[in-house]
């Protein structure tokens, strides 16, 4: 059985007891959050449109540094700046049909 699930803006597909890493959510670490399932299918393959998942927050992090390297040639202009983007770490618990 599995799910897709949005979050974030993204698309994830998830099965039951599976650790995913998910844009930041408004929940503190060890409260369950419900997301919007778009899709379905079960053992016996039969697929459905609309579902919740059941997800529990596990912990919160910052991902790995991107560097941003702005370079103007000739004009003596060079600029360094680096991102970590927020996440959120979620175990799905159940695939609600």
């Amino acid at each position: 059985m599995y799910a897709v699930i949005k979050t974030g803006g993204k698309q994830y597909k998830v099965e039951p007891e599976m650790l995913l890493r998910v844009e930041k959510l408004n929940a503190n670490p060890g409260e369950t959050v419900e997301l919007e399932a778009s899709l379905i299918r079960d053992d016996e393959g039969n697929i459905k449109t609309e579902g919740k998942v059941e997800a529990e927050v596990v912990k919160h992090g910052k991902n790995k540094k991107v560097l941003v390297f702005h370079f103007k040639r000739k004009k003596n202009y060079k600029k360094l700046n680096g991102h970590r983007q927020p996440y959120t770490l979620i175990k799905i618990k159940e695939i609600k049909a």
